[in-house]
């Protein structure tokens, strides 16, 4: 006889994990809350649907937060695997120059989403929407929308985290796992924009204006890429994937300090000589040899006096480590991904809720996807990492049951 799975949530970990599941084995039915699956997946797209990345997979892995956390997940379904199985989908992909992944020109969100769902109604998967999961009954069967009670054999919370409500991930069963006994941890903004005080003058004039080829480090961890000035303060790739150390100093000493390299690909010492072989004056000197931007002299301009912006070995060590104040962080509901949730103690390394296990002696509940306290940068990190956690406790259950 079959076993039943309810999966929580139809988001890119529920998906994966439904579309691996062996239904020869399993009754799988997906509880979504929305009326749709998918919602944080399409808005995923919006800016250019970044699938995954094409780095190998030992640098891939390096990029999660903690960085052993998925590697089992991650070696098992790798993002040249996800590739693989959405070619086998009718999804080819391509490398872009940034070595990320997308669809082929002309795919667009939606379509990709179709094409798993497909493939998952030909894997005799089934759907319930608008069921909002409201808690456990008595005996622990789950309960939707307060009324309707669930008994499942194996249950896969898969509900998300606590940004972009409007996709449904509101992260407001935060408050029943606590109450059921999990271990959990509070919500914080993740691969988001950071509040900086930039003056009124810089502001208006740079407002929009972007940083790029540049390298931003706290810690002693550095990250290349791009980012962007705002009037609320600097966001973009460069600063998203060092989230998790600028909220951990900013919760130490309410305030964090990040580094920017405007040219990482230049040493100081051919900084020095680049300066000081020119016979322009220094502004022109910075902008046509040095090749930076009126928006980075600005910012040169208003951090260093004029005497220090006149001394070449102060001006060349500030533009190889120009700090930054960050005082906050964006509001949680506007930040791509989040950290918190279910602590990293609470399952095992089969992400089974062994809290559960441990108070009330119920097994078979399982936690996937950003609903768990891992966090990774953008850049097709996050798809990926939910994707491989799916697969990976899809197989985990296949090979249980046999």
């Amino acid at each position: 006889m079959k076993k039943s799975v309810a999966i929580v949530g139809g988001g890119t970990a529920g998906l994966f994990l439904a579309a691996f599941l062996d239904t020869d084995l399993f009754d799988v039915t997906i509880f979504e809350k929305k009326a749709s699956l998918g919602r944080k997946f399409l808005v995923a797209g919006d800016g250019g649907f970044n699938l995954t990345h094409s780095e190998n997979i030992e640098d891939f892995k390096g990029r999660y937060t903690p960085t052993d956390f998925l590697s089992a997940a991650l070696e098992h379904f790798t993002n040249a695997d996800l590739r693989m199985f959405l070619l086998s989908i009718g999804i080819p992909t391509f490398v872009g120059s940034s070595k990320r992944v997308f669809p082929e020109k002309g795919i667009k969100p939606i379509a990709v989403l179709k094409a798993l769902k497909r493939y998952l109604i030909a894997n005799k998967v089934n759907f319930k929407f608008k069921q909002t999961f409201t808690g456990w009954d008595e005996q622990d069967n789950l309960v939707f929308n307060n009324t309707e009670i669930v008994a499942s054999d194996f249950k896969v919370f898969a509900i998300g985290g606590g940004s972009w409500k409007v996709t449904g991930s509101d992260g407001m069963w935060l408050d029943l796992f606590t109450k059921k006994g999990i271990k959990t941890l509070p919500f914080i903004a993740a691969n988001c924009a950071f509040q900086v005080d930039w003056s009124s003058d810089f502001i208006q004039k740079n407002e929009g204006k972007p940083l790029k080829n540049i390298s931003i480090s706290i810690n002693n961890q550095h990250q290349k890429g791009e980012a962007v000035i705002t009037k609320f303060g600097i966001e973009g790739n460069a600063i998203y994937a060092l989230s998790p150390k600028i909220q951990k100093q900013l919760a130490s000493k309410k305030e964090a300090i990040v580094y920017i390299d405007f040219k990482p690909t230049l040493s100081v010492e051919i900084l020095l000589k680049k300066i000081k072989d020119s016979n322009d004056n220094l502004t022109k000197n910075l902008k046509q040899n040095i090749k930076l931007t009126a928006t980075q002299i600005d910012l040169i301009k208003n951090h260093l006096s004029k005497t220090d912006f006149l001394e070449v070995s102060t001006l060349v060590n500030t533009i190889k480590r120009f700090p930054v104040k960050i005082t906050d962080a964006a509001v949680i509901d506007e930040a791509i991904s989040t950290s918190g949730g279910v602590d990293l103690n609470a399952v095992d390394e089969h992400f089974e809720l062994i809290d559960l296990i441990d108070s009330i002696g119920l097994k078979n509940n399982f936690c996937i996807g950003e609903m768990v306290n891992w966090n990774a940068p953008t850049g097709g990190y996050l798809i990926q990492g939910c994707a491989s956690m799916g697969v990976y406790i899809a197989n985990y259950l296949n090979e249980k049951v046999k």
